[in-house]
């Protein structure tokens, strides 16, 4: 490794870090990436891609294989309720597919990928690493994940948040049965299932409390266990945990956070991956301006409509009787609920709802 002064140093090479680098890249940066592990790298995941992450990684030359994703569908015992993404729908592809393409991308965009190289320690433009000494750069991004290094070194953590909840990831080799992300709900936990193919699902848990594994959890989904006995099981199983992790800021100086390091409420809407892809877009908009708390504005309102969804939900997920209330209300809103999902995708701006469809959903769920 050469000792040149980089543009920018992304501290993390999974999805948030590379699509950053690579949009880096494009915009003309030098830019290296230090990443402890090697390729390809798989973590826990629902692997279900929102429509507008689909089309943030089509920005950047990215165009994962995978099974298309028409809409999602929540079950709970006997209800169901299932809405369609308008316009274009999104994506279902393995973490691990989704990692070798866009790898495959640094490499062609120029990007100096460095596997298996840790960062140690930040002091100011250096970046201390144990195989290659010091790593200098203008700007750095820390995209290490949950429990992020660069997150602490900045004086930026703000340590675990009051929600206890985990994730657990297996795969099973099975035909999906529907084009549509499942959402089952049980006592404390859901399911997520995704299709990541035409013969392979994904089953990802998400639960509060303690600590647990696959096995135990799905017990409490007694028709989805069902569905799935004798399917192979083609993956190890992958946790995270606790998911709820605190940012007191997402820039200081010249370090920017991205991904789950600049803070996660919780994976139970699923839009991790596409926050992450419009963090890292403004994140280098950013750094070409020279100023990151143009980043710290952008990173407000990229997060502002995810975090008010995700909080809503783990609402439902506390109380089940107001969460079998809202499913009999989307099940005879089928167009509302697919409106909902435009805006959580965003394909529509959230004033398409419009007050006649407020009004509709809260009759709907005061009739419930």
């Amino acid at each position: 490794m050469t000792r040149r002064r980089r543009d920018l140093v992304v501290i993390g090479g999974g999805p948030a870090g590379l699509a950053t680098a690579i949009r880096a890249r494009l915009a003309g940066l030098d830019v290296t990436v230090l990443e402890k592990f090697h390729p390809p790298i798989d973590k826990a995941c629902g692997e279900g891609l929102m429509p507008d992450a689909v089309a943030r990684l089509r920005e950047i030359g990215v165009a994962p294989l995978g099974s298309f994703i028409r809409g999602i569908r929540y079950v709970d015992g006997g209800l169901s309720a299932e809405g369609t993404f308008p316009g274009s729908g999104g994506l279902g592809v393995r973490r691990l597919a989704l990692h070798e393409d866009l790898v495959r991308r640094a490499q062609e965009t120029g990007v100096e990928l460095c596997w298996g190289v840790s960062a140690r320690a930040i002091d100011r433009e250096k970046i201390e690493t144990d195989r290659h000494g010091h790593v200098q750069g203008r700007w750095i991004v820390g995209a290490d994940g949950l429990l992020s290094r660069v997150r602490r070194w900045a004086g930026l953590n703000g340590g675990p948040g009051p929600f206890r909840r985990f994730g657990v990831r297996r795969h099973h080799a099975v035909s999906p049965w529907t084009d549509l992300v499942e959402v089952h709900w049980g006592p404390g936990c859901e399911a997520y299932v995704t299709p990541v193919s035409h013969d392979e699902v994904g089953v990802a848990l998400l639960w509060s409390g303690r600590p647990s594994g696959f096995d135990e959890l799905m017990g409490h989904f007694p028709a989805l266990h069902a569905r799935l006995a004798g399917a192979p099981v083609s993956s190890k199983d992958r946790g995270a945990g606790p998911l709820h992790q605190r940012a007191t800021a997402v820039w200081k100086d010249n370090v920017a956070l991205v991904g789950d390091a600049a803070g996660y409420l919780d994976a139970i809407t699923g839009e991790g991956m596409a926050v992450a892809l419009h963090q890292s877009a403004a994140v280098v908009d950013a750094i070409q301006a020279g100023d990151l708390a143009l980043y710290g504005e952008a990173h407000r309102q990229i997060s502002r409509l995810p975090d008010f969804m995700t909080a809503m939900v783990l609402r439902l997920e506390r109380r089940p009787r107001l969460r079998r209330r809202a499913l009999r209300a989307l099940a005879a809103e089928p167009a509302l609920f697919s409106r909902l999902l435009g805006i959580h995708g965003r394909t529509l701006a959230a004033r398409e709802l419009g007050l006649d469809g407020a009004l509709k959903l809260a009759w709907r769920l005061v009739a419930a």
